[in-house]
């Protein structure tokens, strides 16, 4: 079997995407007072590649512990937010900043942990061997306890020594996710970490960033599956043409739309009205001479909020 890569101990170390993940010397990371700060501030940002605007003054904060959703259509601008969080593109336009340091500085990629959606590790390379260059390159002195404990949080404790290749595609996305946590980052960036995997395996996805929100990670998701983002994120931000056109949390913006009553005589929508009005409703329905079988408070989902804020602003 070929062996990993050698790592220079004097060399940068670079990785996930070119981004810089440990210490070198002479760089102390955040400050105390930056720590206090929230783990991701985006400020007017704004990004142009010559007459085309990927982003337009967009505002975003993720807190500690916090998990926020980044929804959009497919070029809204939602990868060159994320770039420029990493340090890989520069905006145009307003800042962004990492527990406090400046995007893209030594201090902010120390702090990011980050999966792409489309990602490829050497597929003779072992699941502990991946993490371990992952490890050198983030200046990460884990060792195997770090290991084995990603591995164990993943679901991959019994394929430790299986090569890449030999992994189905859901437990590659799995590794992928233990490779972005390794050196504890405190700001997580992760691009469709589902989209691979079975419902079990999004169950098990789910469970582990709620447990990363109780070790105070920040995590800013980005996903087409409304539904789990619905179930996980506790806000989310959808961004459309460069700019954000609605925020906020999930229940919050799934607004109450009516109530539907099923009737002997069929089902009978009142779109105005709430659960106060329930019991006049019935009462009403009751005295006209209907028989009532089932009342129901209707919401909007996610996903009618996401269309309409994506059509509205499209239109």
């Amino acid at each position: 079997m070929l062996s990993s890569p050698t790592v220079s101990p004097t060399a940068e170390p670079l990785d996930r995407g070119g981004i810089w993940l440990g210490p070198t010397g002479g760089d102390s990371g955040p400050t105390g007072a930056q720590e206090k700060a929230v783990a991701l501030r985006a400020t007017g940002l704004g990004k142009r590649y010559g007459a085309q605007v990927a982003l337009d003054g967009v505002d975003l904060e993720v807190g500690h512990g916090e998990l926020v959703g980044l929804l959009g259509p497919n070029g809204a601008g939602k990868s060159t937010l994320v770039k420029i969080v990493c340090g890989l593109v520069r905006p145009t336009a307003g800042r962004a900043e990492v527990c406090g340091a400046p995007a893209g500085s030594r201090a902010a990629r120390r702090a990011i942990g980050y999966l792409a959606e489309l990602f490829r590790f050497p597929g003779w390379s072992t699941a502990d061997e991946l993490l371990r260059l992952h490890q050198r390159l983030a200046g990460s002195e884990g060792g195997d306890a770090e290991r084995a404990e990603l591995l164990e949080r993943v679901g991959l404790s019994e394929a430790r020594n299986r090569p890449v290749e030999d992994m189905s595609k859901g437990m590659q996305q799995r590794l992928g996710i233990a490779q972005a946590l390794v050196g504890g980052p405190r700001l997580l960036l992760l691009d469709e970490p589902t989209s691979a995997l079975d419902p079990v395996g999004r169950r098990a996805v789910r469970q582990l960033l709620e447990g990363l929100r109780g070790r105070g990670v920040a995590v800013l998701l980005n996903s087409h599956l409304l539904s789990e983002v619905e179930l996980v994120c506790d806000r989310v931000v959808i961004i459309n043409r460069g700019r954000t056109v609605a925020a906020g949390r999930p229940a919050d913006l799934a607004q109450r739309s009516g109530v539907e009553v099923e009737t002997g005589s069929g089902l009978r929508r009142f779109p105005e009205a709430g659960r106060e009005d329930t019991p006049a409703i019935v009462a009403r329905l009751v005295a006209e001479g209907e028989r009532v079988y089932s009342v129901r408070e209707v919401s909007a989902s996610l996903e009618d909020v996401y269309l309409e804020a994506v059509e509205g602003e499209s239109s």
